[in-house]
């Protein structure tokens, strides 16, 4: 029975790895279509990581809108050496609502940032909780900096942001979660 089971699991290494490979080399195909300007958050284990994608001149942050839920999700970017963060999460009424994860008072503290808690953002400064679906409606308080439809392009199956929006932004994130 242990031989089975060894046999078995060396199959599905196989496979995967097979898997793995295929993937991998279906990306340098020729005829990718996707916009050579543009960056695209994709929901692979890559995407995923902390580390901020790099959007430079010329470039956009494209997100696609299948990926975004109630809760909310946030996706990091660098622009001109400064990193930021972007949020994006669907209302209650299925409108997709997008922001930077900084506070519009708090932003300069180094703790003016939201993590949700709910139906919550909290602002981690000053602990004001600020509903989900007021992101993006409301400006100009303790709430996160939104970005308007005005900044962004939507289509049903993505949103893009481009560099030059973003480059305009870095500003409020001088003193981002900086440690004390």
């Amino acid at each position: 029975m242990r031989f089975k089971k060894s046999e078995k699991g060396k199959a599905l290494m196989q496979l995967a790895a097979a898997f793995i490979v295929a993937f991998a080399l279906s990306g340098c195909s020729s005829d990718d279509t996707r916009n050579a300007e543009s960056i695209e958050i994709r929901s692979d284990d890559e995407a995923r990581s902390d580390e901020p994608l790099e959007i430079k001149e010329n470039e956009s942050l494209i997100i696609p809108v299948g990926e975004i839920s109630e809760t909310a999700k946030f996706y990091p970017v660098k622009t001109d050496g400064v990193t930021m963060e972007i949020i994006a999460v669907k209302a209650s009424d299925g409108s997709i609502r997008t922001a930077f994860n900084t506070c519009e008072v708090c932003y300069d503290s180094g703790r003016g940032y939201y993590k949700q808690s709910g139906n919550a953002l909290i602002c981690q400064n000053c602990g004001n909780s600020f509903q989900t679906d007021q992101i993006e409606i409301r400006s100009n308080g303790c709430n996160p900096w939104p970005i308007f439809a005005s900044d962004k392009t939507v289509t049903d199956e993505s949103i893009e942001i481009s560099y030059d929006f973003l480059s305009a932004s870095t500003e409020v994130f001088a003193n981002w979660k900086r440690s004390y």
